[in-house]
């Protein structure tokens, strides 16, 4: 494919360049919007990845590209943005968070289940790690009874990989989200499967770096997992690319797999609003996460000088 990068914000796009040609995609060009990088910066990056072109307009993008990848950090604005290049009849990865509010999730998610080529989330969702576990004979490792998982940074931009974490090892049969309380400076967070498993995490802003961890407790065994960061974004890539480029027509998650973390995170900010109160993923109430406030604060970790 001709492939398009819309918006710069953060260190994926130009994570991402060298796993695509890889894949013997090229890069058509790129658009970047300024919520986070000062004027100028596009044409470093194009010159720096030895990329054709900046695009001045995205609708100009639209005309000369085969797909779209939308990476930026106001995930606010994914929504549009993706609906721009669909409704020309090209494929879509957003980048993760999809979205901070349900509303825009159920789009994506009615994109998703009308056939049009649009994929993404998480990489977690489609983490090695996982795919493994899945695949290993449960007369030997045991029935999964319980999932601790998280990771640090943040609350949503980066503890959305706490939730498909958790999702992908443990099914995506959620029913309702419980806020625990607090440990230390991160939330604990519980998510209640129709099965007999649960789903414990850890997530939010930590003093030190955290990787990507899960404990996994079966009738049989106890397996500690650290996920190899090194290998997410080719497996994302990997795991979306065929569909994206009309490989196949089905699409590597389900519509409502797809938003499920999102979801998921969102009855978890709810249950934490109203004092861990369980909030049913069939009631939750109408609160959101602020992709724009989320946008300045990185702008200004990035650059506190201006």
């Amino acid at each position: 494919m001709k492939i398009g990068l819309v918006d710069l914000d953060t260190s994926h796009p130009e994570a991402f360049v060298p796993l695509l040609r890889e894949r013997g995609h090229e890069i058509a060009g790129v658009w970047d919007g300024g919520s986070v990088h000062p004027a100028g910066f596009a044409r470093e990056f194009v010159g720096k990845n030895q990329i054709p072109k900046v695009f001045e307009k995205l609708e100009d993008m639209a005309n000369e590209i085969d797909g779209a990848i939308v990476h930026a950090c106001d995930w606010d604005t994914h929504v549009e943005k993706a609906r721009l290049f669909l409704d020309e009849g090209k494929s879509v990865l957003v980048d993760k968070p999809l979205a901070g509010r349900s509303s825009d999730l159920g789009v994506l998610a009615q994109w998703v289940a009308q056939g049009r080529r649009i994929a993404g989330g998480s990489a977690l969702l489609y983490c090695v790690e996982a795919a493994e576990w899945k695949v290993s004979a449960t007369d030997e490792r045991g029935e999964l009874r319980t999932v601790f998982c998280g990771c640090g940074v943040d609350e949503f931009n980066y503890g959305i990989h706490g939730y498909a974490m958790a999702l992908t090892f443990a099914g995506f049969d959620v029913e309702s989200v419980q806020y625990l309380g607090p440990s230390g400076r991160q939330n604990v967070i519980e998510l209640s499967h129709t099965s007999s498993v649960r789903s414990i995490l850890q997530i939010g802003p930590s003093e030190a770096w955290l990787p990507f961890y899960a404990t996994l407790v079966t009738t049989r065994q106890v397996r500690q997992v650290t996920v190899d960061s090194s290998k997410l974004y080719a497996a994302l890539l990997d795991a979306t690319l065929p569909f994206l480029e009309g490989k196949t027509d089905v699409p590597p998650l389900a519509a409502d797999a797809l938003i499920l973390p999102e979801r998921c995170a969102l009855a978890a900010l709810a249950s934490k609003q109203s004092g861990g109160r369980t909030v049913p993923l069939s009631e939750i109430p109408v609160t959101a996460y602020d992709g724009a406030a989320f946008a300045r604060g990185y702008r200004a970790s990035k650059y506190p000088s201006l």
